[in-house]
């Protein structure tokens, strides 16, 4: 049977509908939020960092038992004093099971199980009821996938980016990013306080503009809340489903349309 063909109309940068656009199949993947959570936890995975002591700590004293006799205990006391050492169950000792720094850290995943989370993952990205549990905010009227035209990615300016963003009926969502909510737990004292929320994602092309014009689209909208810029080649889980949740309000060009249905995954 063959497959039914999805369109999706394509916006200039006055809100008009110019043109349709045919979606590539990977818009009708199949949806598995299992595999995309697995690839996200793969890829923080990779930025953990060991940390573990010396394999030496807690050993390098002169501490030696008194032997019997003496009416105390055998533990190692050290030298010219009677403060136990090297002992982990004595007060001052090394510890009996310290952070190994040579544990295994990086989550493995399979080729083929990745490219079908990232797949499954885009085509996450155009159901209205995935995307809006995900808590985005837009209008009633904004129908997904949200298409450009490619002068999208010469917008160099963070008002113009933003202004835009509002006029295509996701302003809400712009809104709702600049909330921060402050983080439970001591991470509070070690620099992370607040915890930022995503927004938006625009997906652009890498070769779609000339003079790395492309490039002034990432100027632009790095400085509003939870936006992000990221190119059709280099797609991942955790862009498309931040913290594992899958269905990100999502902006694709025309030009990143016409590139992901070459692309292999």
């Amino acid at each position: 049977m063959d497959e039914v063909e999805r369109k999706a109309k394509v916006l200039d940068l006055s809100k008009n509908i110019v043109r349709e656009v045919t979606l590539p199949q990977v818009f009708t993947e199949e949806y598995r939020p299992d595999l995309i959570k697995r690839a996200v936890l793969t890829i923080q995975s990779k930025r953990l960092q060991p940390k573990g002591p010396s394999l030496l700590s807690g050993r390098q004293t002169s501490a030696e038992s008194w032997g019997t006799g003496r009416g105390v205990s055998r533990i190692p006391r050290i030298k010219d004093g009677r403060r136990a050492a090297r002992a982990p169950q004595a007060v001052g000792g090394r510890r009996a099971h310290p952070p190994k720094h040579n544990k295994v850290l990086k989550l493995k995943l399979n080729v083929k199980e990745r490219r079908k989370a990232i797949r499954s993952a885009i085509a996450a990205t155009i159901n209205p009821n995935i995307v809006k549990s995900r808590g985005h905010q837009f209008s009633e009227d904004v129908e997904l996938p949200i298409v450009v035209e490619d002068k999208l990615a010469s917008m160099g300016k963070t008002t113009e980016v933003e202004d835009f963003l509002k006029s295509i009926g996701v302003g809400e969502d712009l809104l709702r990013a600049q909330k921060r909510k402050v983080r439970a737990g001591k991470g509070k004292m070690r620099g992370r306080r607040y915890k930022a929320r995503k927004s938006v994602l625009i997906v652009v092309s890498g070769d779609e503009a000339a003079d790395n014009e492309d490039t002034k689209l990432i100027v632009g909208a790095k400085n509003l809340p939870g936006v992000d810029v990221a190119y059709v080649e280099a797609l991942n889980a955790e862009l498309l489903a931040p913290g594992t949740h899958p269905g990100r309000l999502t902006i694709w060009t025309e030009s990143s349309i016409s590139k992901l249905a070459t692309l292999e995954r």
